[in-house]
């Protein structure tokens, strides 16, 4: 792969993930820490990217036009593997909110054969699928469209969850840290996602291995306000000690 290549490729995995380590990124390409680094500071220079210690996040903003086209095969496996577990939670019956976002995709996608569910989202793409599920009752949320990630956003979005109560929310998140909590890289998802944690009696985020340790712009949640966090079994033992009983890790097939 060219240095041109490489660089692309890195900086839609930072768009995807609103940021990255270069451990990571050397595992995944392939090539040197010190080749990684170099590309992380030559997007730096060129405002595409913000430097943090030991990896690079997305610049204020960027989180606001990722488009799904680029979130959907990040670490497939592992959101697959987060989703299984994530929805083993959930009985037949149950009222389940489910966030906007490409993990929470998979937990759809692995409810399906859950009977009697009350599904509410505020995601498109979350809403057509659940549609034929041939036993469920689906409500969406309305709002504004962010459309690139197909998300509804907004006041009127925000009052829609206030009117029910659910047994379950899952919440996608951008990056997880222990004193941070759970945080996002733009600042319009933050009022529905607090009230999709208001609206449920458990809130899971269900998150890869690479969002831990980080933090960005605006917070969404204590670690206090989650329930669980459901994540795969890449996150090395560093990163999973500060969340005790409160990680969960999904193993993958």
């Amino acid at each position: 792969m060219s240095a041109t290549a490489r660089r692309r490729e890195i900086f839609h995995r930072i768009l995807a993930d609103g940021y990255i380590d270069a451990k990571t990124l050397s595992a995944d390409l392939g090539v040197d820490a010190s080749t990684i680094r170099r590309d992380l500071d030559v997007l730096a220079r060129e405002g595409k990217v913000e430097r943090t210690h030991g990896g690079a996040r997305a610049v204020e903003g960027a989180g606001l036009e990722v488009p799904y086209a680029l979130k959907k095969d990040v670490r497939r496996e592992e959101k697959a593997a987060i989703a299984a577990v994530a929805s083993a939670m959930v009985s037949d019956g149950d009222s389940v909110v489910l966030d906007s976002g490409s993990t929470t995709y998979e937990v759809a996608v692995a409810l399906r054969h859950k009977a009697s569910l009350t599904v509410l989202t505020n995601d498109l793409r979350i809403a057509k699928y659940v549609a034929a599920f041939p036993d469920v009752r689906l409500l969406v949320s309305g709002g504004e469209l962010l459309g690139s990630v197909y998300t509804l956003v907004g006041d009127h979005a925000v009052r829609f969850l206030s009117d029910y109560s659910a047994d379950w929310a899952f919440l996608g998140a951008d990056a997880v840290h222990p004193t941070a909590g759970v945080t996002n890289t733009n600042t319009l998802e933050i009022p529905i996602k607090r009230a999709m944690i208001r609206s449920a009696e458990k809130t899971i985020v269900v998150t890869d291995h690479s969002k831990f340790g980080e933090r960005a712009l605006a917070r969404v949640a204590s670690l206090d306000e989650i329930t669980s966090i459901v994540t795969d079994d890449d996150l090395d033992e560093e990163h999973r000690a500060p969340y005790g009983d409160r990680l969960v890790i999904a193993p993958k097939s």
